[in-house]
């Protein structure tokens, strides 16, 4: 087993939670957090919350499902309404302060009924990146139990893979509202020409892979161990696109690095 003392102290961690709510996404980070917790303080002390909405892509809603169903802990769908949220849609520079915000709204009330402490996946790795909703979900009184053991990114898939949780090398996949730049207001209808343009991608055989909107123009980001085939099949993709909506399409000279729209407020933040 991999990082034998960080899993020693994450589950005297959770021990002391005793009651466990815990945001729930089908991420490595929440997956691994959900399924130590349950193994730990079993099964019935322990609800993982999935937060559904508009900005959630159904593909990722159902792997989350399978994924808690075959490890075997109890997980619960809550519907989230930051898209009623005038600051949220405006999406400035603190729009993942106010999803997280909300997401509190909905876990808060669960965590009192059963008695229990609102945990969240954040681990070491994730303080070097300019991540608001950490400071919202903080400010309401949730623990970071990855975080608080000194567990990085790289350890939480290390010992995922130790465990057999099955996603533990998935690819990290923010929420659809963070493929818009920041400024442009955040729509229902932005956020599925996203989602069918990435799904449709995915399905041509690609992992790791955003589609950032710009309007007229969708920019793709891919993996640098991805490619997006000859220039037959780039055709094939550009086609594609722009029958979802897109009237221009291209490809990001950088690989995929996630929040890479973050680049653009950092010297201001």
């Amino acid at each position: 087993m991999n990082y034998i003392a960080e899993v020693e102290k994450l589950e005297s961690i959770l021990r002391e939670c005793e009651r466990l709510v815990v945001g729930y996404s089908g991420g490595v980070d929440s997956t691994l957090l959900s399924y130590l917790a349950a193994k730990v303080l079993g099964e019935s002390k322990v609800t993982a919350v999935i937060a559904d909405s508009p900005s959630l892509a159904r593909d990722e809603l159902a792997d989350a499902l399978e994924i808690a169903n075959n490890l075997g802990f109890q997980v619960k769908v809550v519907v989230t309404d930051e898209f009623s949220d005038e600051n949220y849609l405006q999406n400035d520079s603190l729009r993942c302060y106010y999803c997280k915000s909300s997401l509190m709204d909905s876990l808060e009330p669960i965590a009192i009924e059963l008695g229990a402490t609102v945990a969240l996946g954040v681990n070491l790795s994730d303080v070097s990146d300019y991540r608001p909703g950490q400071r919202a979900a903080k400010e309401r009184g949730a623990r970071f139990p990855l975080l608080e053991a000194g567990i990085t990114k790289d350890m939480v898939r290390a010992i995922a893979n130790d465990f057999g949780v099955p996603n533990w090398d998935k690819p990290a996949a923010p929420c659809l509202s963070s493929r818009i730049p920041y400024g442009t207001p955040i729509s229902i209808g932005l956020l599925g020409k996203v989602e069918r343009a990435e799904r449709y991608l995915r399905r041509r055989g690609l992992v790791e892979v955003r589609v950032r909107d710009f309007g007229q123009l969708a920019m793709v980001e891919i993996g640098g161990n991805e490619s997006l085939g000859s220039p037959k099949e780039q055709l094939e993709i550009s086609t594609e696109l722009r029958k979802i909506g897109y009237d221009f399409v291209s490809v990001s000279l950088e690989p995929l690095k996630s929040g890479s729209l973050n680049r653009v407020i950092r010297p201001k933040e």
